[in-house]
């Protein structure tokens, strides 16, 4: 009949991921729920074990389930991509050779003692013959990036702890399925040739990606940026991550090396914020498609019909693999809340796992039954991950000491929010308390917030990149919002954060240079002061009246030269008005 509108089993599924969306994301952000966990009860719920199952009998349900689980692989496989590609964006080359240690060091034993063990275990048990038994030992001691790290992130210090680990496990991935091949029964050693094939050109490949993207990114976003076209960002952007990952995986690494590539480049470019703004729905609704893809594999007629195996199985891996972790990370010297919250987050078999697991089945290492089983211990590992890191955070503190946030409630109280607890952060404080000005002091750091406690400043323990430590402590009342941390990254996330969340709030910045200022005042910020052209007024100042020159002149001159790095930073960080370097009370 024409004009009828018929929906093709894809375009059924489409509908049905973009419902779920719609419906997690506001419902458990309004229980303040990580989405993680609703997602993965959407693919239960909609998935072949859920109500896929009564389709034959009910055909109607056709319309809201998931008809062919196999056809959203492909975007949940991308949603890994970008996840990798948005983690290379808050990184860089120097970040990350300053975490070569944890990477090579920490990760490489992680991976090491986790996975022999286990294959051990399983080996003198008699569970499996001893290639199956280093196959499913190494399949369990991956950890999930696409779940841990958008919880952690990667500038607290359990997230710079799981992201080399994770970095680690990443790179490890395409040596350890070779080496499946070349254990199979029927493997000729094509497996390790296969291997040094793969070593030798995924190296070249780098090597090509680290030298054109050098030269060739900035142009083609500076291009891209002229043309004040956010279409054209992102068709470039989707442009470079998807050329790396189809380079990398052409020569037989894993895609995921070219998409964290890709981002380490565009971070190194002006451009990684306006990308990484640009690429972050993308990678929020691709995530969600992998993680439904996680809850559609779990299978609740199974978990009933051998719950005390399954939950055995879960349990032992995940003591084991927390236990293993965090003692690791003490010896190199972690605190030991880090090592506790670190290695209970951690403790999860990944992604990667369900990966490996196909390949040591495709390759007779591991029979099918035994794949399913861990399959399904995987499945539910993952989906108590969110509920891991919140277990790991209680008992961080418990263990460690740890200050919490003040129970009471500080959204109906006017205060100025200074975020950083160090010299600056001190100091801001106590010019405030100077004037009679209520403040609280927010900083991740335990040992320093004992500290500035026991020195009688309001502080008070919380990590203002994740969560609502801000919205709790009452930014959306507050007088002002001053940001006195050294780090530019986080500096400029929070700045955007803070200016969508509230635009009338009084954002005062601490920026390294003058480069760095620009970015703060393009990321919303009302005021930031450059610390490196401050300090040299101030030395010019003390300089020019200790030699006799009269007090008048060097003020006027101090104010000059303050004028002509405003109008710098006006040139330079292509912004509609001259910024202000300090308040107007401060120049009248």
């Amino acid at each position: 009949m024409a004009g009828e509108l018929t929906f093709s089993p894809i375009l059924s599924d489409a509908l049905v991921i973009l419902g779920a969306a719609g419906i997690v994301i506001p419902v458990f952000a309004r229980f303040r729920i990580t989405p993680i966990i609703g997602f993965i009860l959407i693919g239960v719920l909609v998935g072949p074990y859920g109500l896929g199952s009564l389709v034959e009998r009910i055909p109607w349900l056709t319309h809201i389930t998931i008809t062919d689980p196999e056809v959203l692989e492909p975007f949940a496989e991308f949603g890994i991509i970008l996840l990798l590609f948005a983690i290379g964006l808050e990184l860089s080359f120097n970040r990350l050779w300053q975490l070569r240690r944890l990477v090579f060091g920490l990760g490489a034993l992680e991976l090491l003692i986790i996975g022999s063990s286990l294959a051990g275990f399983l080996g003198l048990t008699g569970m499996l013959d001893w290639t199956g038994a280093l196959a499913l030992g190494f399949a369990l001691a991956f950890s999930s990036t696409a779940i841990v790290l958008p919880i952690s992130g990667t500038r607290t210090p359990v997230g710079r702890a799981a992201l080399s680990m994770l970095l680690f496990e990443d790179i490890m991935i395409v040596p350890i399925i070779f080496i499946l091949g070349a254990l199979a029964p029927k493997a000729q050693g094509d497996g390790w040739a296969g291997l040094a094939d793969t070593l030798w050109q995924g190296g070249l490949v780098i090597a090509i990606l680290l030298v054109v993207g050098r030269f060739a990114l900035p142009r083609l976003f500076a291009q891209a940026a002229r043309t004040k076209n956010p279409e054209l960002f992102l068709a470039a952007s989707l442009l470079v991550v998807i050329g790396a990952s189809l380079a990398t995986g052409a020569v037989g690494l894993s895609p995921i090396v070219g998409a964290l590539i890709a981002g380490l480049l565009i971070a190194e470019t002006e451009y990684h914020t306006e990308v990484e703004v640009i690429m972050e729905p993308f990678k929020g609704l691709a995530l969600g498609v992998f993680l439904i893809t996680i809850g559609m594999s779990i299978d609740l007629v199974a978990i009933t019909a051998n719950p005390g195996a399954l939950a055995l199985a879960v349990v032992g891996v995940l003591v084991f693999k927390a236990l293993v972790t965090g003692i690791l990370l003490r010896l190199m010297g972690a605190r030991r809340s880090t090592a506790t919250e670190t290695g209970v987050m951690m403790a999860s078999p990944s992604e990667t796992t369900l990966i490996v697991l196909s390949a040591a089945t495709a390759a007779m290492v591991v029979d099918f039954e035994t794949a399913q089983f861990w399959q399904t211990v995987t499945a539910i590992g993952l989906t108590i991950t969110p509920l891991l890191a919140k277990l790991g955070q209680v008992i961080a503190r418990r263990v460690d000491g740890a200050p919490q946030v003040a129970s009471e409630d500080f959204s109906d109280q006017a205060r100025t929010i200074i975020v950083g607890g160090g010299r600056v952060g001190r100091l801001v404080a106590d010019m405030l308390d100077s004037h009679d000005q209520a403040y609280v002091m927010l900083d991740s750091d335990p040992d320093l917030i004992a500290r500035v406690q026991r020195e009688g400043y309001r502080a008070v323990f919380g990590d203002a990149a994740r969560g609502d430590a801000l919205a709790k402590l009452g930014a959306g009342n507050a007088p002002a919002v001053v940001l006195t941390m050294d780090e530019p990254v986080l500096a400029q996330r929070l700045v955007s954060k803070l200016r969508s969340e509230h635009p009338d709030l009084l954002i005062v910045a601490r920026a390294r240079d003058t480069d760095h200022a620009a970015e703060l005042y393009r990321a919303g910020a009302s005021h930031a002061v450059p610390e490196t052209l401050e300090s040299s007024l101030q030395l010019s100042e003390a300089v020019l009246v200790d030699i006799g020159i009269a007090m008048g002149p060097v003020i006027a001159s101090i104010h000059a030269k303050r004028d002509e790095f405003r109008e710098q930073l006006e040139r330079e960080g292509g912004l509609s008005e001259k910024p202000k370097l300090r308040t107007t009370n401060a120049e009248a």
